[in-house]
C-alpha cells in the first residue's frame, strides 16, 4: 500500500523529511533525548502532539507547519523548478563553439614537442662529438 494514501499522516511526513535530510532515526532520537524505538513509534503515528512536533521540527530544521504541510509532490516540483530556473537564470548564454579544431591544436603541440626533443638530442650528440 502506498504511503501517499493518507496525506495527513504526520509520522510519515516526519520520516520523509528526516530521510531527505539524510538523518537516521538514531540521530534524531539522540538530538531529542529519546530512544530510536520512540522515533519509530512517532513515525508510525498518524498524529503527534504539538510539543513533540515542535521539538522534532527544530531538530530537522523546519517549522512545525512545514511538517504539517509537507508534500512530496511539492518538494519534487520545487527541486525541478529550482534546477530548471538555475539553468535559465544563470546569466547570459555563453557560446563555447570553437572556431578551430581542438584536435588539430593537440597534434600541433605534439609535433612541436617531438621537434624539441629531436633538437635536444641533436644538440647533445654534437656536444658529445666535440669532446
Amino acid at each position: 500500500m502506498s504511503t501517499l494514501t493518507k496525506p495527513n499522516h504526520i509520522g510519515r511526513k516526519i520520516s520523509r523529511i528526516r530521510e531527505l535530510r539524510d538523518m537516521k532515526q538514531e540521530a534524531l532520537a539522540y538530538a531529542l533525548g529519546m530512544s530510536q524505538q520512540s522515533i519509530s513509534i512517532i513515525e508510525n503515528s498518524e498524529t503527534v502532539d504539538e510539543e513533540k512536533l515542535k521539538a522534532i521540527a527544530e531538530v530537522l530544521g523546519v517549522s512545525a507547519e512545514g511538517i504539517k504541510n509537507f508534500s512530496e509532490e511539492a518538494v519534487l516540483n520545487n527541486i525541478q523548478n529550482n534546477y530548471e530556473g538555475s539553468v535559465i537564470n544563470s546569466g547570459p548564454v555563453v557560446n563555447h563553439n570553437c572556431n578551430f579544431n581542438p584536435l588539430d591544436k593537440v597534434v600541433e603541440l605534439y609535433e612541436r614537442l617531438v621537434q624539441a626533443e629531436k633538437d635536444k638530442v641533436e644538440y647533445l650528440e654534437k656536444l658529445m662529438k666535440g669532446k
